[in-house]
């Protein structure tokens, strides 16, 4: 297998399925009620323009961070969907009904926030340990650099802490399950064997090109960038942070690719590590029933993407 064809294959966990994002499509497979498993399938027509900045180094991250977004919540909302159809069913009472347009009002939610808080969370895990840090110890001692190492350990305090309390959560423990089951299911892919429930159940469910590597690259450089800035108070701080934001995006992305092209290479294979560590709140193990439902979705988007070769150069 190419180095090109592992780099185009991701996944997404939603609620109850799994998204995978082919080169020619996106695929979502939700188990149902029922027991039986349903796609929800979109081409990818991304505009030219769109195309073209996710080719600039250092602004394609901040584009595909936001595009992923926009994609996983359009994902989740028909998972959503099909969880509210099957708890409601023809024959469900008012009650049985009520609650399940609460669950799916919890579900749409979860959904919102996640796009939502690639943005807020910037704002409030950035500002927020810095004032915090300020406040307590701003006027301790002078050394500016040990400022911004101790406001990056509040940071990742804080990251660490909301992670594992919203994983003790039902849904967001199944989330997680199912973002376990997506990262076998491409670690299997990629190591070329059979997609079996039994094979996939055997690699682990930390994987290098995951998102979730992304936020903890993002609070170290983060960290060594604001070393960089001078300020005389809170304000003169605070907003720069803020403003720097997109940099510091933009090359967390960059370097977060370059981890995964040396993840091969044994001397630097410990860059990504810390994004692995993050990996074992953000993943659980997944139930069998959950790796099937990841490998159907992903057979389905390779099946899809092949299809959709063949006819265009048919054409």
């Amino acid at each position: 297998m190419s180095q090109e064809t592992k780099a185009n294959y991701g996944g997404q966990a939603v609620i109850e399925g799994v998204m995978f994002a082919g080169r020619h499509v996106n695929v979502t497979a939700v188990r149902r009620k029922n027991n039986e498993i349903t796609f929800y399938e979109v081409p990818r027509q991304d505009k030219p323009w769109m195309n073209k900045l996710k080719k600039i180094p250092f602004i394609r991250g901040i584009v595909g961070i936001f595009d992923a977004s926009a994609k996983g919540y359009q994902h989740l909302n028909y998972a959503a969907e099909k969880y509210a159809e099957d708890e409601e069913g023809p024959e469900a009472n008012p009650q049985d009904k009520q609650e399940s347009k609460w669950n799916l009002a919890m579900i749409v939610g979860v959904a919102v926030v996640g796009v939502l808080s690639l943005v807020f969370s910037k704002i409030i895990f950035t500002a927020v340990p810095a004032i915090i840090e300020e406040l307590l110890l701003g006027k301790a001692f002078d050394n500016r650099v040990v400022h911004t190492l101790i406001e990056g350990l509040i940071k990742i305090a804080f990251l660490l802490g909301y992670l594992w309390l919203i994983a003790k959560t039902p849904i967001i423990k199944r989330l997680f399950q199912y973002h376990g089951a997506e990262h076998k299911v491409i670690t299997a892919y990629e190591a070329g064997v059979d997609l079996t429930v039994k094979n996939v159940q055997k690699f682990n469910t930390l994987h290098y090109r995951c998102g979730s590597s992304f936020i903890i690259l993002s609070v170290i450089i983060g960290v060594v960038i604001y070393s960089f800035i001078p300020y005389d108070n809170l304000w003169e701080r605070v907003y720069p942070r803020l403003l720097l934001i997109p940099v510091v995006i933009g090359i967390s992305y960059e370097f977060l690719r370059l981890t995964n092209a040396l993840r091969d290479v044994p001397v630097l294979r410990w860059l990504g590590y810390p994004g692995l560590w993050l990996q074992l709140l953000t993943t659980k193990q997944p139930e069998d029933d959950q790796v099937e439902v990841s490998i159907a979705s992903f057979n389905r988007m390779r099946e899809l993407d092949k299809e959709l070769v063949s006819n265009n150069a048919a054409s």
